[in-house]
């Protein structure tokens, strides 16, 4: 059956990757910022430049001037003229209002661990966007000093330990806001690789330090925009990833001599869940024109009494169990765009109506549980897949393929791929450990009990960043067996290992950069893998992993194939 003519259901194009084009300017303060944005501005340093327009402006100055009338006047307002959390009580006089802000940024410098990837600060950066609603009370004149920094390739150094995600990012943003500021040569930043204090920064860029103006501190540390900006940066990541699973399966199921029936429309139309139909029928895409796959849209069965009439449930069931990952993902990029495009700081200042509100938009929470989510995800994509690899295998259950996928079987001492099985498997474990949940767990109460309540929302991020840094190994091992496993089915069909003559056209281009990439070429006369010592694997799978996390050969490829699935 021609699969352009079974009847189309409703795709995700915003959970496919979009090649991010750095030629392209971001414009902050004219619309919402997307995921493909921040991406762009994080990845590839795209330009970033702030609206002109004139009402969005003013707002920006209106709240500035609230704040100064305020503390002339001596109005009470938190963190502006009284001191912050559990001291909230204490009176700050018009003539201490600036050195309260700066004076936040020092006790707040109190990160430990390493440092954050610069990607992550540069997505951090676009907090810029949550300024221009005019809720902050914070100077153009700072706002643009971060646009000049993103565009200069200014990253300020920021400490991966510190967050409790309550009162936002409190410590992280000490360190961005005192670089900004060029408070002290204890804070510096990477220009091109290469570290510099933040003061010999500004006077390269022809900027003086700033004195903070009162609320200035208190609006650029108190919000959830480093963890938000992690986040931006892992559900990126994890769309790509996405799609490269589906490849996976496409190679793996290609490998086994799976069946498309199972992916019929008519199915899963009678459980039309939006996920579950977009990967049915995205997978019967990828499998069209096969040669290694039984072609059973039609209704018919290869059945010959030896094998299983139907395939193993993790085939079989690979659009309901990816299904909820689909839709899960697809709310948590909603979630974390939402948050990219939210003001969250306190108090926020209402201008039209002159009046300041005490409220805990700082809390990120949303980013805390939408990451524990991501990572439990990435867990239970990775199960799946080593179910299959475990298929692949086993004679038993592999339909004919060599035990551990071994090339060459008439060298005995040959034992395919059992350590690469191992070293997957592992990983796979720690995936699903990484999948438990952190932002339901150790309160604090710090701060004299004031933040008595936190999201985790950053340490979750943290930790999602590293489950994607796990998961782009486990996905290069997983291709490195989706290779293989084609290349012995073509030998079994066709006589010869060059997997390109009987693959869906749909993925061959995603077979033969993974070839590429490792510096091979695909060969009729052996598979991917033919001798153990002929190669070194982890050196293969350190090569793919690399090329999968820069956005390489690889993610073009997935961008190809998935572009087609739009």
């Amino acid at each position: 059956m021609d699969p352009q003519s079974l009847q189309k259901s409703k795709t995700f194009p915003s959970q496919l990757p979009l090649a991010c084009n750095p030629d392209s300017s971001i414009v902050v303060g004219d619309k919402s910022l997307t995921i493909n944005d921040v991406a762009n501005v994080a990845r590839n340093k795209a330009q970033v430049r702030l609206t002109e327009n004139s009402t969005v402006l003013q707002g920006v100055q209106a709240s500035c001037d609230y704040i100064n009338n305020a503390v002339e006047s001596s109005q009470p307002i938190y963190g502006v003229t009284t001191g912050f959390g559990g001291l909230a009580h204490i009176a700050i006089s018009p003539e201490q209002a600036s050195e309260l802000q700066t004076n936040l940024v020092w006790l707040m410098k109190s990160g430990a661990g390493q440092r954050l990837s610069p990607k992550d600060v540069r997505a951090a950066l676009l907090r810029a966007n949550s300024h221009m609603y005019g809720a902050s009370g914070i100077r153009l004149e700072l706002i643009q000093r971060i646009v000049i920094f993103l565009n200069a390739g200014v990253t300020p150094h920021v400490r991966e330990f510190g967050s409790i995600g309550a009162s936002g990012d409190l410590v992280p943003l000490s360190y961005v806001t005192g670089a900004l500021i060029g408070l002290d040569k204890s804070f510096t930043v990477d220009i091109n690789d290469q570290e510099i204090d933040a003061p010999t920064a500004l006077a390269l860029l022809g900027l003086p330090p700033l004195q903070l103006q009162p609320k200035e501190g208190l609006a650029m540390m108190n919000g959830t925009s480093v963890m938000t900006g992690i986040a931006a940066n892992c559900v990126y990541d994890v769309r790509t990833l996405l799609a490269l699973t589906m490849g996976v399966h496409a190679l793996i199921i290609q490998g086994l001599n799976g069946s498309n029936q199972s992916f019929h429309p008519f199915i899963h139309q009678k459980k039309p869940h939006p996920g579950q139909l977009w990967v049915a029928e995205s997978i019967i895409e990828l499998l069209a024109g096969s040669q290694l796959i039984r072609d059973e849209l039609d209704g018919t069965h290869e059945y010959h009494g030896k094998e299983l009439i139907q395939d193993r449930y993790s085939l079989r069931c690979l659009p309901q169990y990816l299904g909820p990952i689909i839709d899960g993902i697809e709310q948590i990029g909603k979630q974390i765009e939402t948050e990219i495009n939210s003001v969250t700081d306190n108090p926020l200042i209402d201008v039209y109506n002159q009046v300041s509100y005490h409220g805990g938009n700082f809390m990120g929470q949303y980013v805390g549980v939408s990451m524990d989510q991501l990572r439990y995800y990435i867990g239970i994509l990775a199960k799946h897949i080593d179910t299959q690899i475990a298929l692949l295998v086993t004679p038993e259950f592999s339909n004919g393929l060599a035990p551990s996928l071994v090339g060459n079987q008439s060298c005995k001492v040959n034992m395919g791929l059992k350590g690469l099985q191992i070293s997957g498997n592992s990983i796979m474990s720690l995936l699903t450990f990484y999948g438990n949940s952190i932002a339901d767990r150790f309160p604090t109460h710090a701060e004299q009990f004031n933040q008595n309540i936190n999201s985790q929302g950053f340490n979750s991020a943290t930790l999602a960043r590293r489950s994607v840094e796990i998961f782009q190994q486990y996905m290069a091992i997983a291709l490195m067996f989706g290779v293989q496993a084609v290349d012995l089915r073509t030998y079994e069909v066709a006589g010869h290992y060059d997997a390109r003559t009987c693959l869906s056209p749909a993925m061959t281009e995603l077979y033969s950069t993974v070839y590429k990439v490792v510096g091979k070429v695909p060969s009729s006369e052996r598979p991917y893998i033919w001798n153990d010592n002929e190669q070194s694997l982890d050196e293969y799978i350190a090569r793919i992993s690399v090329d999968i996390a820069t956005d390489g050969a690889i993610v073009q490829a997935v961008n190809q194939i998935t572009a087609k699935l739009k």
